[in-house]
């Protein structure tokens, strides 16, 4: 394919920023529809809406279905050749869910104030997907990407992408680069680096006993839950960056009772396959040793994130869209995060990756998440222009 010239590129810019109405209207209508990660209903909703704007343009979509979460949206603007094998497509993600429960957007509907939306999931990240749609649809009518696109808006993001995980990781092996619009920082920010998680559940069992007549013959997996928390707390080092936090306890029967069982989530965040490694033994240490005696314990990973961990290639991509978008007027910064992301797994396959390309947000999993509008553009923009000048 030939390379763009100036006119191309200042075609492309000046299509987007002719649609800023067009993408506040279509991000309205994605954050006023329900989509929490296990509303498999709403998240398909939400997908609909994108795959009605992007068919608008002529831009063939694809559904990947699931029968427990989201299906898997995929659209391919095919400029070029096909791009069927390694290192020959460009791949830009995003997730549709949200962790707002169903109704959230009837009890908050998408407003601006001042210049500043808000709205479940505004930042995380609908804009990101309006954004992500509208390039697509920039260049499908105008061209000039140098290889073909592959739009994959995901379901389950928010729980570790149980569904779409293997999707993600198949379309970055195909992929010269991959862009992540997940919310921009404040400050201009790009994420280069994000720990990874392991969201875990365990359980202790005990033996019930009368709490006053028969105290002696109970064992209480309330205090054994306790001790394994302390123990599991301690494994957390701030020095390089590995957290270990126990989020939520149940357990128990009845206040007069001696606890036959309880029940812990232990989020596990780390920087590095090897911190991971080393953490996941100490918490199975933990897990296997009684404190009290006569317990027993069980661990199960309920989810997991790889860490987006910066390759030559990927510092490279991020050195080339940093580049261009202070030619756009938005002079970025490099960002590292303790989130997690999809980015992980599109990283762990090899694929360079850049994460936190969309509009710029922040207050995410909150009641104030906001979204600052007059970004949406010039962010849309950086990323075009990066795509146009790939090698």
């Amino acid at each position: 394919m030939a390379p763009t010239t100036a006119k191309d590129e200042a075609a492309v810019l000046a299509w987007l920023a002719e649609r800023r109405d067009a993408m506040i209207a279509l991000l309205e209508t994605l954050v006023n529809t329900d989509g929490g990660s296990y509303d498999k209903a709403g998240v398909d909703a939400v997908a609909a809406h994108i795959r009605k704007f992007l068919e608008g343009y002529g831009i063939p979509c694809e559904t990947v279905p699931n029968d427990k979460f989201g299906d898997a949206l995929r659209a391919t603007v095919a400029n070029g050749a096909a791009g069927a094998g390694a290192n020959s497509t460009i791949l830009l993600m995003g997730h549709r869910d949200t962790v707002f429960p169903k109704g959230e957007p009837t009890r908050r509907p998408f407003k601006i104030e001042k210049g500043i939306a808000y709205g479940p999931g505004v930042s995380d990240m609908k804009a990101g997907l309006v954004m992500n749609a509208f390039i697509l649809a920039a260049f499908k009518e105008l061209g000039g990407a140098p290889a073909p696109l592959v739009g994959l808006f995901t379901s389950d993001e928010e729980i570790a992408s149980p569904s779409s995980r293997p999707v993600i990781e198949g379309e970055a092996r195909r992929a010269r680069a991959v862009f992540n619009s997940e919310p921009g920082r404040p400050g201009n920010g790009i994420v280069t680096g994000r720990k990874g998680g392991v969201f875990m559940r365990m359980t202790v069992t005990g033996k019930a006993a009368h709490s006053g007549a028969n105290f002696q013959e109970g064992i209480s997996a309330i205090e054994e839950l306790a001790r394994k928390i302390i123990a599991l707390h301690a494994i957390t080092d701030l020095d390089k960056g590995t957290t270990v936090n126990v989020g939520l306890i149940s357990g128990g029967q009845t206040v007069n009772t001696v606890a036959p069982e309880a029940k812990c989530e232990i989020d596990l965040r780390f920087v590095t396959p090897a911190d991971r490694d080393a953490a996941m033994s100490a918490i199975r240490k933990i897990v296997d040793t009684a404190n009290v005696k006569g317990t027993s314990a069980s661990l199960e990973i309920a989810g997991e994130f790889l860490p987006l961990v910066e390759s030559p290639q990927g510092k490279a991509l991020y050195e080339h869209y940093a580049k261009i978008a202070e030619e756009v007027g938005i002079p970025v910064k490099p960002a590292f995060t303790g989130g997690c992301a999809d980015s992980g797994f599109s990283a762990g396959v090899g694929a360079p990756t850049i994460c936190a390309t969309g509009p710029i947000g922040g207050k995410a999993h909150t009641p104030e998440e906001y979204l600052e509008v007059d970004s949406m553009v010039p962010r849309a923009q950086a990323l075009a222009l990066s795509i146009m000048r790939l090698s």
